[in-house]
């Protein structure tokens, strides 16, 4: 299975080309400067592939980045390789999935819009299990217990010494579709509750009183990395989803999920709203 971009990866990638276009040199004078092709150094900076940290040590000596910063780029260099928890399960784990837990992470803040289902870092596990049967019909048991091992196990960043923030605008119409049975509705509306008085989770209800609004398309999140330039936009899609992470894509995104918050109830009437339909399954 190939290994998505690690955070790490996409800040060396973003950094050396920074450094690079500050010393005002192109890819082919700075590489012939420390004795790698146009091409190879296009892939580094492309936040794809392996890289030598020597290479980047040299780099970072010749645009005449601080010591501080060389350090730091040659760190990340040997850190991209690092492997998250997930590469050790036993049963392989579907590519879309891989790339969204490497992201995920490293991550500093996630936004979530949910129209169709709660999302899954906030799922009790029955819920979870009712959602993968609904969704993969033709999984055996045993695939979907994998998938709802890996979502349970996903939700441990939420118990970091500093976790991201999750800042969740959920659909009413995620709460009120039945997943499960009544108790499993109950059960998970409730969990919605508890999570909300964390100081890292933000949980927004968007009332079918607001009528049309910006995302009417579908779900989607914008991961957030430590600084602009590393978010991600993930789009739900049927077997799978996209990732996208253009400027212009990104713009859109994170303009739509602040639109979404505006139009959502503040924190109180969203747990008011949770409760009240909680108590109607």
């Amino acid at each position: 299975m190939p290994v998505g971009p690690t955070t790490r990866r996409r800040q060396l990638g973003a950094d050396l080309r920074r450094l690079r276009e500050l010393k005002g040199l192109t890819l082919e004078e700075a590489g012939a400067r420390v004795g790698i092709s146009k091409a190879t150094l296009s892939r580094y900076e492309t936040k794809e592939g392996t890289v030598k940290w020597p290479a980047v040590d040299a780099l970072c000596r010749e645009y005449g980045a601080s010591d501080e910063e060389r350090l730091a780029l040659v760190e990340l260099a040997k850190g991209a390789k690092i492997q998250g928890w997930w590469r050790s399960l036993a049963d392989p784990v579907p590519e879309s999935m891989n790339l969204m837990l490497t992201l995920e992470d490293e991550v500093v803040r996630e936004d979530h819009y949910a129209c169709m289902y709660i999302p899954g870092l906030l799922q009790t596990r029955a819920y979870a299990e009712a959602v993968h049967r609904a969704s993969e019909v033709q999984c055996s048991e045993r695939e979907v217990q994998h998938m709802v091992d890996i979502r349970m196990k996903r939700q441990e960043l939420l118990e970091r010494g500093e976790p991201p923030h999750i800042w969740c605008v959920i659909d009413e119409a995620a709460l009120r579709r039945r997943v499960g049975s009544h108790d499993v509705m109950r059960e998970q509306l409730q969990h919605l509750i508890t999570a909300s008085r964390r100081p890292h989770v933000t949980i927004q209800v968007l009332p079918f009183s607001t009528g049309a609004h910006a995302a009417a398309v579908g779900s989607f999140a914008v991961l957030r990395g430590p600084t602009p330039e590393l978010d991600v936009v993930y789009v739900d899609l049927i077997g799978g989803g996209l990732f996208m992470e253009k400027r212009q894509e990104l713009d859109r995104y994170r303009l739509a999920f602040e639109y979404l918050s505006a139009q959502a109830l503040d924190l109180e009437s969203s747990a008011e709203i949770v409760d009240r339909i909680s108590k109607e399954f």
